[in-house]
């Protein structure tokens, strides 16, 4: 390695947030390793000049070595609604699978971890902004696994010198190069939103318009892909030996569902029909995050902050993607 270039393994790496997150590291010089099992991610998603591995979370001891100077993890089963009908799925990949991660950076002698953590940790608050000391009380075992991983990082930082960085996203959206959301089953608003642009489903159903808000739809905090990258780069630097830091992502400004449908209008000129569903149980009128902290601990401050340029770049990808598929 040259000088000022360090080796990562990601954890994930074939997915969204991770494939975004090992491309800003080749591109800032680092060597980066992409550890996969592809169970969720694209192998095509890894970017070029990455070296991929594919493996589970459990096999990280025989790709971790003391030539690594630190892991960031995003290798996690994140469907809330499977969660809930298969609740051992979860605590099995995402709690047991880091918890032999950690264990693999211990023998390696690996000492600093930035984890993919997420706003589902909270559950359902009234609190908005959201900081990171509002009490965490997840309703599915997708944010409840995700909890139980933070607490198992404090106690390796406390007993073990580890230094961590937990960063909570909420809405994650957009794209960046040839990485953009894909999910099967889809659930999030703004591909779906853009799957009725494409002609691939007949309207976006809207589940609730009498919440507390100006629209009567309910209110999230979306950020660019790009921004979160940026973030976990910057919590690289941050993070603390025997310290773990805990950092909420989030523009700290909300959009409600009817204004996430009309920048979608207004970038890709489809008229999106809309149909009014009842509410969905659980879902809170506002999630807003406050993003002090990482403002003031990682000096990041998110830059693609308008609506429509976040819709634009995943416009951009979905209909990339739908070319690929036709060809």
């Amino acid at each position: 390695m040259t000088a000022g270039t360090s080796k990562y393994l990601v954890t994930g790496g074939a997915g969204y947030v991770g494939s975004v997150v090992t491309a800003h590291l080749l591109e800032a010089g680092h060597e980066v390793t992409v550890l996969d099992d592809l169970s969720t991610g694209f192998g095509e998603g890894v970017p070029a000049g990455a070296e991929f591995v594919e493996g589970r979370i459990q096999d990280a001891g025989r790709v971790l070595d003391a030539s690594y100077d630190a892991v960031l993890h995003f290798a996690a089963f994140s469907q809330v609604g499977e969660s809930v009908v298969n609740p051992e799925k979860y605590w099995r990949n995402n709690v047991g699978g880091t918890m032999d991660l950690l264990a693999a950076m211990r023998d390696a002698d690996v000492r600093r971890l930035v984890f993919s953590s997420t706003a589902a940790t909270y559950g359902e608050t009234s609190v908005t902004p959201i900081t990171e000391d509002v009490p965490t009380a997840p309703t599915n075992p997708y944010g409840a696994s995700k909890l139980a991983v933070d607490h198992m990082i404090g106690g390796e930082c406390a007993a073990h010198g580890l230094a961590a960085v937990s960063l909570r996203y909420f809405n994650v959206a957009g794209a960046y190069g040839s990485s953009g959301e894909r999910h099967e089953p889809e659930s999030h608003l703004i591909p779906l939103v853009l799957q009725v642009a494409q002609g691939r489903r007949a309207s976006i159903s809207v589940y609730g318009d009498d919440y507390p808000t100006p629209d009567g739809t309910c209110v999230r905090d979306y950020i660019h892909v790009a921004d979160l990258a940026d973030a976990h780069l910057l919590a690289l630097t941050a993070a603390e030996h025997g310290v773990h830091h805990i950092c909420n992502l989030g523009n700290g400004e909300g959009f409600s569902v009817r204004q996430v449908i009309d920048a979608v209008r207004k970038v890709t000129g489809h008229p999106i029909p809309e149909v009014v569903a009842p509410r969905r149980a659980g879902d809170p009128a506002t999630l807003v995050a406050s993003a002090d902290r990482a403002r003031t601990l990682l000096g990041w401050r998110p830059s693609r902050t308008e609506l429509t340029d976040i819709i634009g770049d995943a416009w951009a990808f979905a209909q990339d993607l739908a070319k690929g598929e036709q060809a």
